[in-house]
């Protein structure tokens, strides 16, 4: 047993090479203890070798049913894999063992969650609580189970942003303008709203034959729609806005996956479902996107933050 607690002490160092001697050495315990094929499997874990690190778990749980450790890191690997029910089983093992294993019942509420049965998601989290009661992360995870409640999907959105694409694309053919008006736009090749919205004032102005009258004109067809001269500009702007955030980090940092950041699940698939995929996309987004997120909580946003600390790096800030 000194063996396994010694590979369990340098994988957690890091020194994956000892550990995997370390653990060879006690090769004798194969199929007979279930304490050497978890630390097998966690070493695999470690390794990258994952099948082989789910092949150990689930001996680690033959030879001992009611191995907390093997069970918890068992429903982790199965929650991976995206086999959730059966990561929700293998908590359920777990959830009503003296003295109570938070971070398993944490994990299953994350998984209710993720599949709007908030009721159970609640009650894994209140199983916490009556044990923790000042529990910092059940208590504002509590709170973002029961906002969730109440969040309801905005299809009307989705409607929206494709309208607003379609408007984009509307000719400029199709609006009533005087000849003048049309002419000059002709001649500037803007063909579109689109085209307008890439255009300012000062631009307009600047072209021959081109006046106030015109600019009036144009300006109150656009707000009809709620647009305006330069707007897609603006939003270029912000976009050069975001780069600053990236300033100072090294290419190599910004081009690191969110799963270099050791998120928690529910954490990780909120990004999953932003297509965020690196640190450098996490980093151009502000607080209020990712808390649009669906059960994006302020247990999640604080979590993304401290992890961003580590590298120097912050979500980008609205002026």
């Amino acid at each position: 047993m000194i063996s396994m607690a010694k590979t369990d002490t340098l994988r957690v160092a890091g020194r994956l090479d000892e550990a995997q001697k370390e653990i060879d050495a006690c090769s004798n315990f194969a199929k007979v203890s279930a304490e050497y094929h978890l630390q097998l499997a966690r070493l695999k874990d470690a390794q990258g070798i994952y099948e082989e690190a789910f092949d150990n778990y689930e001996t680690a749980i033959e030879l001992d049913p009611n191995h907390h450790v093997a069970l918890f890191h068992m429903a982790h690997a199965c929650d991976l894999r995206g086999d959730e029910q059966a990561a929700i089983d293998y908590y359920k093992q777990i959830r009503n063992t003296a003295p109570v294993f938070v971070n398993a019942l944490l994990n299953m509420a994350v998984i209710y969650e993720d599949l709007c049965d908030y009721d159970k998601a609640e009650s894994c989290v209140d199983m916490v609580l009556q044990c923790h009661p000042n529990h910092n992360k059940a208590q504002l995870f509590l709170k973002d189970i029961r906002s969730s409640t109440v969040m309801v999907y905005d299809e009307e959105r989705e409607k929206i942003k494709s309208k607003h694409n379609q408007t984009l694309e509307i000719p400029i053919s199709d609006f009533e303008l005087s000849v003048r008006s049309r002419n000059c736009l002709k001649k500037m090749n803007i063909h579109t709203i689109g085209d307008l919205l890439r255009t300012t004032e000062s631009e307009l102005l600047s072209y021959k034959n081109f006046g106030e009258t015109s600019l009036t004109e144009i300006k109150r067809i656009l707000e009809q729609k709620s647009l305006s001269l330069g707007m897609s500009l603006h939003d270029k702007a912000m976009a050069t806005q975001m780069s600053a955030v990236t300033a100072g980090a090294s290419q190599e940092i910004l081009e690191k996956s969110v799963e270099d950041l050791e998120l928690s699940v529910r954490a990780r698939r909120c990004l999953e479902r932003l297509g965020t995929r690196t640190i450098n996309e996490l980093i151009v987004k502000t607080e209020a996107e990712l808390l649009g997120c669906k059960n994006f909580g302020v247990t999640s946003l604080n979590e993304i933050k401290e992890r961003l600390t580590t590298f120097g790096l912050t979500l980008r800030q609205l002026e």
